[in-house]
């Protein structure tokens, strides 16, 4: 089954659901890409690596641990001559937390050169303060100054969003051009299916489009979202406004009686 949503899913945006969800959708739309780019152009996913500070804010919605395990000290310590002497508990520092992000470079087939960049934003890159948030802004910025061109893609209602887009819809896409000063965007609302945007290359190749609509569809299915999704728990933060809350309720009762019929017909 289709997802109850014309558009992006809100409940797809949950902690514990976004990171299987960003992973699937940077694979279709390299997919997508590939199929239409190849073989002048190479569509890489690549992956960047984040390590947290101690002193970091954690990403909106994440978990993450707070010290260490602890053992009992290790035999063989020899103790001193004192009598009352008492062991000490050993600590074991955790590994410093590791983010890794993955996102799209297109990359001209003969000379290497990256001409796109697509990010797929996740939580930790919209969470005010954190290593990720930091990297991501300041690689944005270099991009910016570039011939490269910038695709940001912004599925997720929670967390800071580019200042030339905050506040505008619940969802965006963003378009720099490494031609062009000036941002194109489009801005999409919960009720709104995804867009089909244009993907920039070189000035002699051109242009193609990518249907995000159609890779969400895609990505959804093979998931099995239908399936492994539970629709009847509140929808992830931040709270919709009411007209909207009721929408989504609204949505969610129609897809799961569609789906009660379906099993009925399927037994």
């Amino acid at each position: 089954m289709r997802s109850p949503f014309p558009g992006m899913d809100p409940f797809l945006e949950a902690p514990d659901l976004w990171p299987d969800v960003h992973t699937r959708l940077i694979v279709g739309i390299s997919d997508v890409l590939a199929e239409k780019l190849s073989p002048r152009f190479v569509v890489a996913v690549e992956q960047r690596l984040i390590v947290a500070e101690d002193d970091s804010p954690a990403p909106i919605g994440a978990i993450v641990p707070d010290l260490a395990v602890v053992t009992p000290a290790r035999p063989g310590v020899t103790a001193p001559l004192d009598a009352n002497y008492t062991a000490p508990t050993l600590i074991e520092p955790l590994p410093e937390p590791e983010v890794r992000e993955r996102f799209i470079e297109i990359r001209d087939a003969r000379t290497r050169r990256v001409v796109t960049i697509i990010e797929l934003l996740s939580p930790a890159n919209k969470t005010p303060g954190t290593p990720s948030a930091v990297a991501f802004a300041r690689k944005r910025s270099v991009v910016f100054e570039s011939r490269t061109h910038w695709i940001e893609i912004d599925l997720l209602r929670g967390g800071e969003r580019f200042e030339a887009t905050a506040g505008k819809s619940d969802y965006c896409v963003l378009l720099k051009r490494g031609t062009d000063y000036r941002y194109e965007a489009w801005f999409i609302d919960l009720r709104d299916p995804l867009p089909t945007i244009v993907v920039p290359t070189t000035e002699d190749f051109g242009a193609v489009t990518l249907n995000l609509q159609q890779v969400f569809e895609t990505a959804y299915a093979r998931a099995h979202y239908a399936d492994s999704v539970d629709y009847n728990r509140p929808i992830p933060p931040p709270p919709l406004p009411p007209a909207d809350a009721a929408w989504v309720s609204e949505q969610v009762r129609r897809w799961m009686e569609a789906r009660q019929q379906r099993d009925v017909e399927r037994s």
